[in-house]
């Protein structure tokens, strides 16, 4: 039934809606989308591909199912980073437009339904996080696919359609086994199922979530049975006591991105209309029993992963991104309730083209003024100025990025930038490969890299560049040293 209406007036503008997100997203992927972070995540699926395994051969303090999905693709597609934004743009597009579609499924028909869900799609598939951060290396895209893809399964799953509870599980663990700030949603999703299922089939369904939720750990569970402490600081001891290092008043900042959203007019407004969404839902109750719980989930949804943000140490702004596309449905009944009220209640058209239009309006206002903020496109140059000075065989020090552009392994201890602080014994950093800094000052000394980079002052006067290479040349904003001296 749902492929023949696909082809119904609304159907087909809700799906030109959805591909015209689509394409700006991917235009915005292959231009400005940037953020150095990228770098230790595709260094790492660049290993994977040469063979070498994350924890076990180099430092990966990730979860690893999203290294390894990038990986796949930059050995069937061509090694490049604009590859792997292609694949995140198109997961965040996919994401965008399961959720606007979950709208137009819930929306009796009417003049609203088509008005929603393409509001739906504008206000999530606009949002400045998701756009920055979704269209990245990084595990943000796959997860937003992943979790509204569990969420959408969950809900087939109460509807009747026993196949989808296993698919349920391994899509909300496979949002974890990518990033572990998405650990809550397959508790909240299992919780949330046994509560709805009838009571005939709650435990069946619930056997089945749990037990296809362990297939997407299988290369963790491998992993950990080889080097257990070693996988286990990876994924947890690392991200419990270590992390503070580079950040040493990580309270104060934490506070600030935990009240960011006060100083963000887009997000601000998606919470204010999905909080009024909720009101409307739980006290007039207009719809039918079912379809308010699956509006409910989107709230605990949101709620479950809020805490577990909140609580990340330190935690950031773009970790929230998980929450956008549950907020984003909600926003909708949010705004039908003020729009019913304020204008003719079968006249959607100016609330959802003001909320397009402030949503579409902040983004462009944050594209435009990115002037000052790396792109690929600078790094590019610069690793083209390092190869041009390097010899053959030669090493060199440099960030994440130059090696994955240049396709040159690091050094091994080099592979995770944020490591080589840790102070730790000297077995143990050897057994997670992790050169200190004291090695790296004594190899630079030495003479071992004939070539170095770096893109920070401060990185420059700690390493002392400038007084241990005889040549030096500005790349843009960043600089390039060759020829150690003796």
């Amino acid at each position: 039934m749902g492929l023949f209406r696909f082809y119904e007036r609304p159907r087909l503008w809700f799906w030109a809606a959805m591909t015209g997100l689509a394409a700006a997203l991917m235009c915005y992927a292959q231009t400005l989308a940037f953020t150095g972070d990228e770098s230790f995540h595709l260094v790492a699926a660049q290993m994977i591909k040469a063979g070498f395994r994350p924890y076990l051969d180099f430092c990966f303090p990730q979860a690893p199912l999203n290294a390894y999905w990038n990986a796949f693709w930059i050995r069937v597609l061509p090694e490049s980073w604009r590859t792997v934004h292609v694949l995140a743009s198109l997961e965040t597009s996919l994401a965008v437009a399961m959720a606007a579609d979950f709208v137009y499924r819930r929306w009796e028909p009417g003049r609203w339904r088509l008005a929603a869900a393409v509001t739906a799609g504008v206000v999530i598939g606009s949002n400045i996080t998701v756009v920055e951060f979704g269209t990245l290396g990084q595990a943000y895209a796959i997860c937003l696919l992943l979790t509204v893809a569990a969420f959408r399964a969950t809900i087939a799953a109460v509807r009747g359609n026993a196949w989808f509870a296993p698919l349920a599980g391994a899509l909300a663990a496979g949002a974890a086994a990518c990033s572990l700030l998405n650990a809550p949603v397959a508790p909240v999703l299992l919780a949330w199922m046994l509560w709805n299922c009838p009571a005939r089939q709650r435990w069946l369904r619930g056997i089945w979530f749990v037990c296809a939720a362990a297939v997407p750990f299988a290369p963790v569970i491998w992993l950990f049975a080889r080097a257990h402490w070693v996988v286990w600081f990876n994924l947890a001891e690392y991200h419990l006591y270590y992390r503070q290092i580079y950040w040493p008043h990580s309270t104060p900042h934490d506070i600030g991105a935990l009240t960011a959203w006060l100083e963000d007019p887009q997000a601000t407004l998606l919470g204010v209309l999905a909080a009024i969404g909720l009101i409307w839902l739980w006290r007039l109750k207009p719809l039918d029993r079912a379809t308010r719980a699956e509006f409910y989930l989107c709230a605990i949804l949101s709620a479950g992963q809020f805490l577990e943000l909140a609580f990340a140490h330190p935690t950031f702004q773009r970790y929230f991104i998980a929450l956008t596309p549950f907020f984003g449905i909600l926003a909708v009944l949010g705004l039908y309730a003020v729009g019913a009220r304020v204008l003719a209640p079968d006249r959607p058209f100016w609330p959802c083209a003001v909320l397009c239009f402030l949503s579409l309006g902040a983004i462009m206002h944050n594209a435009l003024n990115r002037n000052d903020v790396f792109t690929w496109q600078d790094y590019e140059a610069v690793a083209r100025k390092v190869e041009q000075v390097t010899p053959k065989g030669g090493e060199f020090f440099a960030d994440g990025l130059i090696y994955f552009l240049t396709r040159h392994r690091p050094p091994p201890g080099m592979e995770f930038d944020y490591s080589h602080k840790l102070n730790l014994p000297p077995a143990k950093l050897a057994l997670l490969h992790i050169m200190p800094d004291s090695e790296l000052q004594a190899k630079l000394a030495a003479g071992f890299f004939y070539t170095a980079m770096s893109c920070d002052d401060d990185t420059t006067t700690d390493y002392k560049l400038a007084e241990r290479f005889q040549h030096k040349e500005a790349v843009g904003d960043c600089s390039v040293f060759w020829g150690p001296k003796k």
